[in-house]
């Protein structure tokens, strides 16, 4: 028999960020491909927390690709619904920085999870 239970992983997030994702309205994750990431798959859960605080937000894996164009592959309005395509990418800048790049973007498609309470 296998084991179909999903695997937990959490990350933080910016408070603006996670509100859009509690909402259900933020569909996309955008991530720097650190190697605790690369084996992040669909069926996988995300325990998003804000840093310093207990509040968290689960949601699940539906899909994981690699970009070298992130924004331009997911569409703006899937990553941020919130802010115009350039504000995004003045913002994934100024959290992840060019030195980042070469590691690689990863657009992680996410839905809230049902056993949300």
């Amino acid at each position: 028999m296998s084991d179909t239970t999903a695997r937990v992983r959490e990350l933080n997030l910016y408070r603006k960020y996670f509100d859009l994702v509690a909402a259900g309205t933020k569909t996309i994750e955008v991530r720097v491909k650190y190697p605790h990431l690369e084996d992040l798959a669909a069926g996988d859960i995300i325990r998003f927390r804000i840093k310093g605080t207990d509040e968290t937000c689960d949601v699940r894996v539906l899909r994981v690709t690699e970009y070298e164009t992130l924004l331009d592959g997911e569409g703006p309005a899937n990553v941020n619904p919130s802010a115009s395509r350039d504000e995004q990418l003045a913002n994934i800048r100024s959290i992840y920085g060019t030195e980042k790049k070469a590691l690689g973007a990863l657009a992680i498609e996410i839905e809230l999870s049902r056993d949300q309470p």
